[in-house]
């Protein structure tokens, strides 16, 4: 029985992901940070993956993006210098969480396996 995590099922939710996936000035993100729902993925970790992870609810894996620093609230001081730039991040909608990503310069989903 292929379970969601099957290697078929991870391509196709990655590819609905990658749909979801776009820059976005920072000003537009305003109202969700406010509500707290978006989540600062550093630049050391694929945004797709992180997606994927946050799909399948794997929990352990975030855990250790967070004990790591890697994945976390985006800081006062991010969020200001974000603003003041008028900067665009790269975004991924998993709703209810926005994931966010410094810089749309270079596509995240560039990192996506083969």
């Amino acid at each position: 029985m292929a379970g969601p995590e099957s290697p078929g099922d991870e391509h196709l939710l990655r590819a609905k992901l990658n749909l979801e996936t776009a820059p976005i000035p920072w000003l537009e993100l305003q109202r969700y940070y406010a509500r707290g729902q978006v989540v600062a993925v550093a630049p050391s970790l694929d945004l797709m993956t992180v997606g994927v992870a946050l799909s399948q609810d794997d929990k352990p894996r975030f855990e250790a993006w967070m004990a790591s620093g890697e994945l976390g609230e985006v800081s006062p001081d991010q969020a200001r210098s974000w603003y003041a730039s008028e900067a665009s991040v790269w975004a991924l909608v998993v709703a209810p969480w926005v994931l966010v990503q410094d810089g749309p310069e270079t596509a995240p989903v560039a990192g996506e396996q083969e």
